[in-house]
């Protein structure tokens, strides 16, 4: 079957049934093991281990490299990237003549649901991807239904070694953080990402300051507030750190960001 794909605009020859998928987005990979495909993935990238047991399927990249000879090699007749950065991996796909398809990068936790439809769709079976997006979409009610009481404010801190970053209101982070009890800060700004703005922290003082590093470039953020003097609020914020570990991702956008805000709801009614 012949497809357009808008995001490259590249129409992409597909078997009916792909047999050897390549996902180069651990939100994808999980996504397509949840939905019984894993034994057609034979290629993913560096990170997919951290979600899914990936045993010998062939590692042939990063979020933003390509090792060309390893996907050569495992001859894949669909490979599935995000657009937003990994947009332009995406292109240099096209040009190599390679079967890939961008899937829109999830803005929210319905663009994840709406992801799992679409690769349902282009793996073959569209029922096994709506019956996913069904399932995450319900048990995000019940975690939600399952807060009780006052909802507190939250503050939440993005480090990627020297770019930080926090979140407005177009980003699935902001919807794994109401999804577990609570009201992000700056949910309200139409924009994604944002860059710091201390000040305006220091003015809202919100109950809880969330903060995610990657493993590569540590955070202390109990020091951070420390510096900032947040410890001095009446009452201090609650400090919850996480980081690349299935069920403690903030920025990991597969099912299992489902386990997260389980594991975030836990730590908010500490909080509470």
């Amino acid at each position: 079957m012949k497809i357009h794909n808008d995001l490259i605009d590249h129409i992409i020859d597909l078997p009916d049934e792909p047999r050897r998928i390549v996902s180069l987005s651990s939100g994808f990979t999980e996504s397509l093991f949840a939905m019984g495909c894993a034994d057609r993935v034979v290629g993913v990238s560096s990170y997919c281990g951290r979600y899914v047991d990936v045993a010998d399927r062939a590692v042939v990249g990063d979020y933003l490299e390509m090792d060309l000879e390893a996907l050569a090699a495992i001859d894949p007749d669909l490979i599935v990237v995000t657009g937003g950065v990994q947009r332009s991996l995406a292109i240099k796909l096209k040009r190599e003549g390679l079967p890939v398809y961008a899937l829109p990068l999830p803005e929210s936790f319905v663009g994840v649901c709406d992801a799992a439809v679409r690769l349902g769709a282009l793996s073959g079976d569209v029922t096994r991807g709506r019956d996913l997006a069904w399932n995450m979409m319900t048990e995000a009610a019940r975690i939600r239904s399952s807060w009780t009481g006052a909802i507190p404010s939250v503050y939440v801190e993005l480090w990627f070694g020297r770019h930080v970053r926090t979140i407005g209101g177009r980003t699935f982070i902001h919807d794994t953080v109401e999804i577990a009890g609570g009201n992000p800060l700056f949910g309200t700004d139409p924009r994604s990402y944002l860059g710091l703005d201390i000040t305006a922290v220091d003015e809202a003082q919100p109950e809880v300051f969330l903060g995610f590093y990657e493993p590569e470039f540590p955070v202390d953020f109990a020091a951070e507030a420390e510096k900032r003097a947040w410890i001095s609020w009446d009452p201090a914020p609650r400090i919850i750190v996480s980081g690349v570990d299935r069920g403690r991702n903030l920025i990991h956008d597969g099912p299992s960001l489902l386990e997260t805000a389980r594991w975030l709801q836990g730590e908010l009614r500490q909080a509470s």
